[in-house]
């Protein structure tokens, strides 16, 4: 399994703690790095802000990134990664409770790689979690993060 870290982009201080469990619950061994806002996630994959200094060749192995966020929102942040050539191979999944189809389009169009609603409960949410790291971590073959 891929040991880079998964960045999980979520201002829900519940949602967090839920993703938490359920990597604690499937033994995902990534680090997971939380982002509260879309500005922060920028922060941390250009090293800069609260980032600064980060070694910005570390690049996450996946991203799941929550659409309604303060500060900059999802769908900001994923033009903003996928126009900027050192980050644009970085598969991102969209993780959040929209269902309207506008939100599935334009993530899509943005550059989404896949659009997951959040289920409500933990055993449904832990399932989520553990399919996408088995898909992303595990079957993918991912492209080279070089940035080349």
């Amino acid at each position: 399994m891929n040991q880079n870290a998964i960045l999980l982009v979520e201002d829900n201080a519940d949602d967090v703690e839920l993703a938490q469990l359920a990597f604690e619950r499937n033994r995902i061994s990534n680090e997971l790095v939380v982002a509260w806002d879309g500005a922060e996630a920028l922060d941390y994959l250009f090293g800069s802000g609260i980032h600064s200094g980060r070694d910005v060749s570390q690049l996450p192995a996946l991203m799941l990134l929550d659409l309604k966020l303060p500060k900059l929102n999802g769908l900001e942040v994923l033009r903003r990664i996928r126009s900027d050539r050192r980050t644009a191979l970085i598969p991102v999944v969209i993780l959040t409770t929209s269902q309207v189809e506008q939100d599935v389009c334009e993530g899509y169009q943005s550059g989404a790689n896949s659009f997951v609603v959040k289920p409500l409960g933990f055993d449904q949410f832990s399932e989520v979690i553990k399919h996408l790291s088995k898909y992303w971590l595990e079957l993918n073959e991912p492209p080279p993060l070089t940035g080349g």
